[in-house]
């Protein structure tokens, strides 16, 4: 299904764009708060504190190879926040998701919860840090009725503050350019993926050769394999390595040199079915 436009507004309390942001849908009742942790006793001091609350704590693994978050419910954000900011090291913001009406029930916020941990594990964007998601919470029709148009708005919400924790990497392609596959064959690989609004997106299955060339031994380059290895999207099977999930990269570079396994000009690596380079597609069109 095609997104619908949408208006969404951020509010600074304090003027600052790196303080806290409080996001929302125009036309509905649902806010996300964003809050830097150096500034939680400020967000705890402000009204919005009080309420039943969804929230996400954000953050990323010490190499700084993955995004994390842990996801809670309370009835009492401020003791909870207070508590996670003493015994939770990983995190760096906190993403609050309550009511403009205060009608978030406890009800509401434990399904949502559930809701939450499943989606952000189907993505594969972040790693989460619940030990369990439990089992689905009994919800009345009417009620989880309303909880999954809470988890709609908050979902664009959350990714318009910058962080797509429940967007497949591919997700946000759609249409005749979600068909749009480009190919790498360099090597001997056999790589596919997409070009998307966030970068390049290089699909599950693909594969490469397991040695990088000698030029791309201890460089920089060289060791972009590594942390994926870590985290499970690449895996060793034989003589050549496959991505196990998709995985977005920032450019069509990174996406070619982690592929192929060498130094790689991905605008010129990566080509569509009939052979034209995604640079004759997508830059030479533009300069055109």
């Amino acid at each position: 299904m095609t997104p619908r436009a949408k208006t969404i507004q951020i509010f600074l309390p304090a003027g600052d764009p790196r303080g806290i942001r409080i996001a929302e849908i125009t036309t509905r009742i649902v806010q996300v708060i964003e809050v830097p942790r150096s500034l939680l006793a400020d967000f705890l001091a402000m009204p919005e504190s009080t309420q039943v609350a969804l929230y996400f704590l954000v953050g990323e693994t010490e190499d700084g190879s993955e995004d994390t978050v842990y996801v809670g419910q309370t009835g009492d954000l401020r003791s909870r926040l207070a508590a996670h900011n003493k015994e939770k090291d990983f995190w760096e913001r906190a993403l609050v998701l309550i009511s403009r009406t205060n009608s978030l029930t406890q009800t509401h916020a434990l399904f949502l919860e559930w809701y939450c941990i499943q989606a952000i594990r189907a993505a594969k964007r972040f790693r989460d840090e619940n030990a369990t998601s439990g089992s689905r919470p009994f919800t009345p029709a009417p009620l989880e009725a309303d909880c999954l148009e809470i988890y709609e708005t908050g979902q664009a919400l959350v990714s318009t503050l910058g962080f797509p924790m429940f967007d497949a990497v591919a997700g946000a392609v759609s249409g005749p350019a979600r068909e749009e596959v480009f190919y790498c064959k360099r090597r001997g690989a056999d790589g596919r993926g997409l070009f998307t609004p966030e970068g390049f997106v290089v699909l599950a299955g693909s594969r490469g050769p397991r040695e990088i060339t000698p030029s791309m031994a201890n460089t920089s380059d060289g060791r972009m394999r590594d942390p994926l290895f870590e985290s499970g999207v690449l895996k060793v099977d034989g003589d050549e390595v496959v991505f196990t999930r998709d995985h977005l990269f920032k450019t069509p570079s990174g996406a070619a040199y982690v592929l192929i396994g060498a130094s790689a000009n991905g605008w010129i690596e990566w080509k569509s079915k009939s052979g034209q380079t995604l640079d004759a597609l997508k830059r030479q069109k533009v300069s055109a």
